[in-house]
């Protein structure tokens, strides 16, 4: 928050285009100590993203609120050109 009290806000995934590619979300599973969060959308909405770094991998975090309840899902572990490509086809509303 600012000291006028207005939030500041990141970047918002696009919407979602009529023709989209479908990301294979999983439960998260705690597989090390330490996960870097390299970039993440705005938390305002609903579903917010963070694109993480950890044990030489990336993965995107997909955080979920709904009625009271927080759902977290991981994609794949992979390279990181890999997952950089989903983040951006994610920022772009090519993927969901």
């Amino acid at each position: 928050m600012t000291s006028n009290g207005e939030r500041h806000h990141s970047v918002h995934p696009s919407t979602l285009w009529s023709e989209h590619g479908l990301v294979d979300w999983r439960p998260e599973r705690p597989r090390t100590s330490r996960v870097r969060v390299k970039e993440h959308t705005c938390d305002c909405l609903a579903t917010f993203y963070e694109l993480c770094q950890a044990g030489g991998l990336m993965f995107v975090r997909r955080t979920e609120r709904r009625n009271g309840v927080t759902i977290v899902h991981e994609s794949p572990w992979e390279i990181a050109s890999r997952t950089q490509e989903l983040w951006r086809r994610l920022l772009a509303g090519t993927a969901r």
